[in-house]
């Protein structure tokens, strides 16, 4: 167990150095970095932005029970049903039938329920029916149906929100869901939370309509952006789902902020065609019920691409870009909490935290001194390099640091140490029975090596699990103390070994003093 290769040598201090330098990184200058990795500092320690999202599924639910309303009237003509009094509420349909024992028949002596199969071409059971004073039926949706549509609208809108804030450069966000309807979202560093707030506020629900008075198709009156009140067919040329691409320009001729779009196979077919037909008429930009453009068209736009332009900033160009490429949320998204933590309270965590990391590991070394003299100091180098190359790993990574992962490097310190003293105490006993010291060393390097194990890997199978199915500070915790457990075994097994071994062989006397 003290005997190492000039190989081994070589390789234990080049992988030491390589750490190493990567931990060097984080003093680096900010404006010209030799390589740009660091550990980023989490929300508590830098400040930051807090946000608790809450999704809004009524608008989806009523917008999902509109479009049962065809198949359903379908579905009862093909089974000769007369129907009445059909009526359209926000979460379920109504309406009136001149045969109900008919229906019964038909829908309740079947052994599954037709609805569904032959609306979703699957037996999901999303829909439900009840029958109103023997009258009427409604139908609306089961609990199953809720939390199908509410689950999809969670997990597309924590997508969509990621997107948003991924393009908008935010380093290191958290985001999380919460409970069923919830979005935690932690941005550290963030100096503008309002610009994000509009950003994740909006839904971004973007269509195409033309200026008109037929009422053929229906008319909404929306107000474009100079204040002018427009009749708006309810008709959609195209929706935002057809874009693929959007990015913020300048119009050469005005040189003022536009967006420019791009479209993909089959919205460059719809907006070809529209354009084609719609030769002089105005074409309004629609954006979540508010017109942001309504210009003219001059001529048939046919490439698949087009310009959005209006009365807004560049950096509004920029924002309006960012929600199109995004894509428009399911839902709306509600702010429920919001907590901005300031840089001082940061700046006050990372003093208190560095302290608590200097008196543990301060301590530490005079006792390991006291108790084990040069071997002791031989584990307080041990010690050093096992932070430096914990720093190291954790700048690789570019992991985000917390105050529970800094919890986790002062617990790091302590069982780096606990190694040794293992270690140690084994050395110690061997002494007692054996005649050579370089025996003795190397029987005790033996025999606790598999103590020292099981101590260290039960730890980090804990740090795995709490890694997996924790969240936020719990895995900042995991993640130090994981990576802490490894760089242990490494400093203690081969830095302070090799170091010991070169005392140990060159002892002239035969004893130490342990």
């Amino acid at each position: 167990m003290l005997n190492f290769s000039k190989i081994n040598i070589f390789l234990i201090y080049l992988v030491f150095l390589l750490i190493s330098f990567f931990s060097i990184l984080n003093f680096q200058n900010k404006q010209e970095p030799l390589i740009d990795k660091k550990v980023n500092l989490g929300l508590d320690l830098q400040g930051g932005s807090y946000l608790l999202l809450e999704i809004n599924s009524d608008p989806l639910i009523k917008e999902k029970i509109q479009s049962k309303v065809i198949p359903i009237k379908k579905l009862l003509k093909d089974n000769n049903i007369n129907y009445s009094d059909f009526k359209i509420n926000e979460k379920n349909l109504i309406f009136s039938l001149n045969d109900i024992e008919k229906f019964k028949i038909l829908f309740f002596s079947k052994k599954d329920n037709i609805l569904n199969p032959y609306i979703d071409n699957y037996n999901s059971f999303e829909l439900d029916l009840e029958i109103l004073n023997n009258e009427k039926i409604k139908i609306l949706f089961s609990k199953y149906g809720l939390l199908t549509i509410n689950n999809s609208a969670l997990k597309q809108s924590i997508e969509i929100v990621r997107r948003r804030i991924d393009d908008v450069g935010t380093k290191e966000p958290t985001i999380l869901q919460r409970g069923q309807k919830r979005i935690l979202v932690e941005l550290p560093g963030l100096k503008d939370p309002e610009r994000i707030k509009n950003l994740l506020g909006k839904t971004a629900q973007l269509n195409f309509r033309l200026v008109e008075d037929n009422k053929e198709f229906g008319i909404d009156q929306l107000v474009s952006e100079n204040g002018e009140k427009l009749n708006v067919s309810k008709r959609i040329v195209m929706s935002g789902e057809n874009l693929i691409d959007a990015q913020p320009n300048f119009n050469n001729q005005s040189n003022k902020p536009t967006v420019s779009f791009t479209l993909d196979r089959l919205g460059a077919q719809k907006f070809g065609r529209a354009t084609t037909d719609n030769v002089g008429r105005r074409l309004a930009i629609v954006l979540d019920g508010n017109i942001i453009s309504a210009p003219s068209i001059n001529e048939a736009i046919t490439s698949g691409s087009g310009m959005i332009s209006g009365n807004f900033s560049f950096q509004e160009a920029t924002d309006l870009a960012l929600l199109l490429r995004s894509g428009a949320l399911p839902t709306p998204l509600n702010v429920v909490e919001e907590r901005t933590v300031g840089p001082d309270l940061g700046e006050d965590s990372i003093k208190s935290g560095i302290t608590s990391l200097i008196v543990g590991f301060v301590l530490v070394i005079l006792f390991m001194i006291y108790k084990y003299k040069i071997f002791g100091l031989i584990a307080n180098l041990a010690l050093i390099a096992n932070l430096i190359m914990l720093v190291g790993v954790l700048t690789i990574l570019e992991a985000t640091l917390t105050l529970p992962g800094i919890a986790g490097i002062i617990l790091t310190v302590g069982m780096a140490v606990d190694a040794n003293v293992l270690i140690f105490e084994r050395i110690k006993e061997e002494l007692k029975t054996e005649k050579s010291i370089i025996h003795a060393f190397d029987i005790g390097y033996s025999k606790a090596k598999i103590t020292v194990l099981d101590a260290n890997i039960t730890t980090l199978i804990a740090a795995v699990i709490l890694f997996a199915f924790g969240s936020g500070p719990v895995k900042g915790f995991a993640i130090t103390l994981g990576i802490g457990i490894i760089t242990t075994l490494f400093s203690a097994y081969f830095l302070a070994r090799h170091i010991t071994s070169i005392i140990i062989l060159n002892k002239k006397e035969g004893k130490v003093n342990l």
